[in-house]
């Protein structure tokens, strides 16, 4: 896998990915940046939520449930000086579906936090990770 990363002025620059996607990365103006992308960090935190929520997602289907939505919610605290490091993220699984079981759903949760998410389980390795999930069930 390979990715680069462009400057294109102040505090913008392009991402690149080798799957052909680019995304705009800035910072707060109050860094030198206009606000027109997202930050370097919330990156990775979307990284970690997009990786765990194909698995749960993919798990869910492919044991024939129900699934209509899925939505992660990832809330994390920094450290408060240089380097401001995650130190905490708190992981929200909302799944809606039909017929939905709470052992489907808790097991899907658990084996993305525990095998096949790569992102999370990367993370951690540093960071203090917990996990809830929500079912709302479709009539």
């Amino acid at each position: 896998m390979q990715t680069s990363i462009k400057w294109v002025d102040e505090a913008m620059f392009i991402g690149e990915t080798d799957s052909g996607h680019a995304i705009v990365i800035d910072g707060p103006p109050e860094g030198g940046g206009r606000n027109m992308g997202a930050r370097p960090m919330e990156l990775l935190l979307l990284g970690m939520g997009g990786c765990t929520a194909y698995d749960v997602v993919h798990m869910l289907k492919k044991g024939r449930h129900q699934i209509t939505a899925c939505r992660v919610e990832l809330s994390a605290e920094r450290a408060q000086s240089v380097p401001k490091v995650f130190t905490r993220i708190h992981v929200l699984y909302k799944i809606r579906g039909r017929d939905l079981s709470d052992k489907a759903v808790q097991r899907a949760v658990q084996l993305t936090t525990e095998k096949y998410c790569s992102a999370s389980i990367m993370l951690s390795k540093a960071v203090t990770i917990s996990h809830d999930y929500e079912i709302v069930q479709d009539v």
